[in-house]
């Protein structure tokens, strides 16, 4: 599952002209506003969300401004994913005590009931029947509050949500499949996503097509547990075999995997990212320990050589990889010596990337009940140092592609340096160049001259 567990996005309102002023009809309209927290799948299914609302004639306002309907789609993969998401449903009762609010997402889906009784709360849905929260909210009444979660083991099917297709971006996420089978002791996720739900492969490649066609130059395929994509299914049905699909798309320059669990890296799926383009060489592996005894007792699968293995051949057959990874400290019975296994290990494998997160015990897995609890402020320094390790391999890899010409899909505005813009490389290696807002999604080869704060920066050679 994508890492990116604390970034709150609103899905972007489609604004009227600069200088103009909505008609009075817009006005009248009804309004909703999203707070999402959590992984790229949240993001998505936000997007969706929002479209569904749209079409039944809301529009869509910053999550600060008053609104007649509020929807936070929370997070609960940690402690502080579910008090930030308490944070966004008071911030929406004081915007607007009138304003109906919905919580949704992985924390409502498995504390339902602590949700409801938050004060001005109306609606609470988990994360299956997205599909009916419009025709929930259109029948709400203000102050009734309504509990519309079901048990997540009764998701057995995928559910299908409105496509975005917007032209407003240049990397679109593109959800394949739902929900997880693995139930590592430590994490929440199965419980509140359900078991394993592969997306119909036609579907999968409709919306990638309507993606091309709205201009997007590179597509994630994300997931909950995106590399298991096709085993409820058999026949066939595996991730190799859709990426061989989707690389026959017209328009698609960059495909780019999500987050996979090292079990589902196969041979097939290496040797199909090794063709190039428009594969995307970077691939996020998540370690999670070093140590063989914290990963048995993480219930990973996999023993620190397997995955030190599979690191080794990821780099032999894909040119210029990049390998990025999640890992886990304080996890309970983590002494010294366990911890010197994952950071050393970590040293040896260069990642070119580092996400850190300190054991958070989530009621209802096994992990909240082990012995061998550590201590917070054990914790805390044991993630200062590999944050410290992280960023310096980070470096240590970017700094590989000083004084290269490297391609770059523009994406954005520098914030605060006008005339200056950014984007990332294949291998996902930020790099800012000056160049101006017209260039955004173009392809830019970049001459490298700097690294500076972990981003490389250098001057355009020519716009492909």
């Amino acid at each position: 599952m994508e890492t990116d567990r604390q970034k709150t996005i609103n899905p972007e309102p489609r604004p009227p002209t600069p200088g103009s002023q909505p008609p009075a009809a817009e006005c009248r309209r009804k309004s909703v506003a999203f707070a999402t927290l959590g992984c790229k799948v949240n993001q998505y299914e936000s997007s969706s969300l929002a479209e569904m609302f749209r079409a039944r004639g809301y529009r869509v306002v910053d999550f600060k401004e008053k609104a007649d309907v509020y929807v936070i789609n929370t997070c609960t993969v940690t402690n502080l994913g579910d008090r930030k998401s308490r944070q966004f449903i008071r911030r929406a009762t004081r915007t607007n005590p009138d304003g109906l609010v919905v919580v949704t997402g992985c924390y409502s889906q498995v504390s339902p009931g602590e949700v409801l009784e938050i004060p001005g709360v109306d609606l609470v849905t988990g994360t299956g029947d997205r599909a009916r929260i419009v025709d929930l909210v259109e029948k709400l009444e203000k102050g009734r509050k309504i509990n519309a979660v079901r048990e997540s083991g009764q998701f057995t099917e995928y559910q299908e949500l409105p496509a975005v297709a917007s032209t407003g971006r240049v990397r679109a996420f593109l959800k394949i499949q739902e929900g997880c089978d693995n139930f590592c002791s430590y994490c929440i996720i199965p419980y509140a996503r359900g078991p394993l739900r592969s997306r119909d492969t036609g579907m999968i490649l409709e919306e990638a097509r309507q993606l091309a066609a709205a201009g997007y130059r590179e597509i994630v395929l994300t997931g909950i547990h995106t590399g298991a994509y096709g085993k409820d299914k058999g026949g066939g049905t595996v991730l190799a075999a859709l990426l061989g699909k989707l690389a026959e798309i017209r328009g698609l320059a960059r495909i780019r995997l999500s987050s996979v669990e090292p079990m589902d890296i196969t041979g097939e799926l290496i040797s199909m990212l090794a063709r190039g383009s428009p594969f995307c060489p970077h691939l996020h592996i998540p370690l999670q320990s070093g140590d063989d005894a914290i990963l048995a007792a993480m219930r990973r699968g996999y023993r620190a050589d397997d995955f030190r293995k599979l690191v080794a051949e990821v780099r032999e057959k894909i040119s210029d990889v990049s390998v990025t990874t999640d890992v886990i400290v304080g996890f309970p019975g983590e002494g010294d010596d366990h911890f010197a296994n994952t950071y050393n290990l970590i040293r040896e494998l260069e990642f070119s990337a580092l996400h850190v997160f300190k054991f958070s015990p989530r009621k209802g897995t096994p992990a909240a009940g082990f012995p061998g609890r550590v201590p917070p402020e054990v914790k805390e320094e044991r993630s200062n140092r590999l944050i410290a390790l992280g960023k310096e391999l980070s470096a240590r890899f970017a700094s590989r592609y000083l004084g290269r010409d490297v391609e770059v899909l523009t994406e954005e505005c520098v914030d605060g340096k006008p005339g200056m813009m950014r984007g990332f490389t294949a291998n996902y290696l930020p790099v800012a160049f000056r160049g101006e807002p017209g260039l955004r999604g173009e392809f830019a080869v970049v001459r490298t001259e700097k690294l500076s704060g972990g981003m490389l920066t250098g001057r355009i050679i020519k716009v492909k």
